[in-house]
């Protein structure tokens, strides 16, 4: 998928700067750093345990082939990061229109702009590659992802009973969330 010309680049969040910009092979120890320190319930809306390295072996193999966008936000001073959002696209499925987005923020980072950020970045993406609609799912206990999603133009579409399981054996609900994007990129430059 297209790279937008703006990335890298440099933002403030409440709290430090974070760089913005496209994942890289080199990145993958830092992505799995990042996946295994994440709770385990906020990788559940995952289809992949992507704790595990051959997962991101794949998800690194995939960006590299262009049916992954994927964009890192990086501490400024010591390089960690602190979240990603990965936009996904089949371009041989039966909507190759579709794509969609997994954000994930690290705990310590939550609050201070950067989902939205990663949001939005993916979102630029997702104009450019020529995406017509944007689904995101996630558990239903995660309000504030849902509000910022929302806000965002993004609206609610299904709500899937016991969809995933945790490593407990415990069921949850997913809801799946989902966004024109050229409505909402016309609705942004009207009032841009």
């Amino acid at each position: 998928m297209t790279n937008p010309a703006r990335l890298p680049k440099t933002i403030e969040l409440e709290g430090g700067a974070a760089l913005i910009r496209r994942l890289e092979a080199d990145d993958k120890p830092s992505l799995l750093a990042f996946a295994r320190a994440t709770p385990a319930h906020d990788l559940l809306f995952m289809p992949r345990d992507i704790t595990q390295e051959k997962v991101v072996d794949a998800w690194i193999r995939s960006e590299a082939a262009g049916s992954v966008a994927t964009i890192l936000a990086v501490a400024g001073e010591d390089g960690a990061l602190l979240g990603c959002a990965g936009l996904f696209r089949d371009p041989l499925s039966w909507s190759p229109h579709l794509g969609e987005l997994r954000v994930l923020v690290s705990p310590d980072s939550r609050a201070k702009g950067l989902g939205r950020a990663l949001i939005q970045e993916a979102f630029s993406i997702a104009v450019l590659g020529g995406l017509e609609k944007i689904t995101a799912q996630m558990t239903v206990d995660q309000k504030g992802a849902i509000a910022i999603f929302e806000e965002l133009g993004f609206r609610g579409e299904a709500l899937l009973k016991d969809h995933v399981r945790d490593r407990a054996g415990d069921a949850h609900d997913i809801v799946i969330l989902s966004c024109d994007v050229e409505r909402a990129a016309s609705r942004k430059s009207a009032y841009a």
